[in-house]
């Protein structure tokens, strides 16, 4: 079988996506494709693997649940549902949009962008927890100044992986540490991450324009037409509740991110960048659910049988998105599998003149993210390709991680198999088609400056 095949599956997402605007069906169609694949790999007859493939489709989806950091992602976007219908009927939302426009925080539009875009900023520890967080704080603030929840969605979603990668006291500094400290260079691992900071274009660029685009209040392509009609698939229902204490938004969400921060410190035994981050965001959630519950409780306003029904009615409501999350890291390891980012970067190891390298391996870090939802499978897959590359060619380390680490995060803040695009499109309340379609022209406009960015920049350091 040839390894182009190996491409069908997310093309064939991507097609589906924007022909038929349905994101499950595209999942779906691109899942059964490439275990299909699979199956005719393993030398089945291509009847019997027809035949054999959906309910290999099936157990697939069903493996994703044997992993329990993805088993805690899907239940903390259940929690997320209920959190966020808490804070809403209580009446929280309400009065801290109330109270930030009183107190003269959020007067205007580029006060509530520039809000979002640095609570994105200061929440830095965790890209879920960053989007969360923002997208929690804002939604309210969004509806009352008219604005839609796509561009919600945009400002969110491209300040949490890009600041993510730039100030690596968090996970993913330490994850890409362990990746990179295998390798005999004469740097330390340390030293080539803090010399990727100004080399990082893309999230470098992306930051820029994220925060042009709300000091000026200008927007463009399908941006302007959501911003025209606001975002058709949400109900606008933050500020519809009768204020009552701005506490009960603002004591539950303080416990969200406090408590993210100490379940770090402690599932990482003393050490915040060691710490589970897919447990400590579940835990961290539930237990602000759990004060929201309380607090209401305590108010005398509600019964137990009201706020059930009320976290049941607002988990409901993200069933939708948790398919996706489901079916998104179905398909990621799937394409694992198949070896479709090993094709991908295959083709860049191939002869090429040296100072172009760092440019395609981004673009090899671009597809391949935007292609399988992942940005720490990218860097899984193109560290061993970059780094001995640089040991045998003796190519600056820094710009090769920068551009490995740049390519990564393009597709995981706009790729619609990520799994935080799809947290960003829950957390805004915006509909996740909405954001990949909005968002994907500032991504590709930011990626081709990055792309000549890289070029420019091999061509005067590494010389042609």
């Amino acid at each position: 079988m040839s390894d182009w095949l190996t491409l069908l599956p997310p093309a064939l997402a991507i097609i589906v996506v924007f022909w038929r605007k349905e994101v499950i069906l595209a999942l779906l169609v691109a899942l059964f494709s490439s275990e299909l694949l699979l199956m005719m790999q393993g030398q089945t007859g291509f009847a019997a693997s027809v035949l054999q493939s959906p309910f290999q489709t099936v157990e697939r989806i069903i493996s994703v649940l044997e992993s329990p950091g993805n088993s805690r992602l899907l239940v903390f976007s259940l929690m997320v549902g209920a959190l966020l219908a808490y804070m809403r009927h209580s009446g929280g939302v309400t009065a801290l949009v109330e109270k930030m426009i009183n107190k003269g925080v959020a007067r205007s539009q580029r006060q509530v962008g520039l809000l979002s875009f640095f609570t994105g900023v200061v929440v830095f520890i965790e890209s879920n927890l960053s989007v969360l967080t923002a997208g929690i704080l804002s939604r309210g603030l969004y509806d009352k100044f008219k604005m839609s929840r796509a561009r919600l969605a945009y400002v969110i979603d491209s300040t949490s992986a890009p600041i993510c990668i730039l100030i690596l006291l968090n996970g993913w500094g330490a994850y890409v540490l362990g990746l990179l400290g295998t390798y005999p260079t004469e740097q330390s691992a340390v030293s080539i991450l803090v010399g990727t900071i100004a080399l990082n274009f893309y999230a470098l660029i992306t930051l820029v324009i994220v925060l042009f685009t709300i000091i000026t209040g200008k927007v463009f392509g399908p941006m302007k037409e959501s911003e025209r009609v606001l975002s058709k698939s949400a109900n606008h229902t933050e500020i519809d509740y009768q204020a009552s204490k701005a506490r009960y938004m603002v004591l539950p969400l303080l416990t969200m991110v406090v408590g993210m921060l100490g379940f770090m410190y402690w599932t990482g035994n003393g050490n915040l960048t060691d710490g589970d981050g897919s447990k400590s965001v579940l835990y961290a959630t539930t237990l602000a659910c759990m004060l929201a519950y309380v607090m209401m409780i305590g108010s005398k306003r509600f019964e137990h049988k009201e706020l059930v029904r009320v976290g049941f009615e607002g988990m409901s409501e993200l069933l939708p998105l948790v398919a996706i999350l489901l079916f998104s890291l179905a398909l990621g390891g799937s394409l694992r599998v198949l070896g479709t980012g090993d094709f991908i970067s295959g083709i860049v190891a191939e002869s090429l003149p040296l100072f172009i390298i760092p440019a395609l391996l981004f673009l090899a870090g671009a597809l391949i993210s935007f292609t399988t939802g992942t940005s720490w499978g990218t860097f899984a897959i193109l560290i061993p390709i970059g780094m001995p590359m640089v040991l045998n060619l003796d190519l600056p380390p820094s710009l090769v991680m920068a551009a490995i680490l740049g390519g990564g995060v393009f597709g995981d803040h706009c790729s619609p198999i990520s799994d935080t695009t799809a947290v960003s499109s829950l957390a805004s309340g915006c509909d996740l088609l909405e954001h990949v379609k909005t968002q994907l022209p500032y991504a590709l406009f930011s990626g081709a400056l990055t792309l000549i960015a890289y070029v420019l920049v091999g061509i005067f350091w590494i010389g042609v």
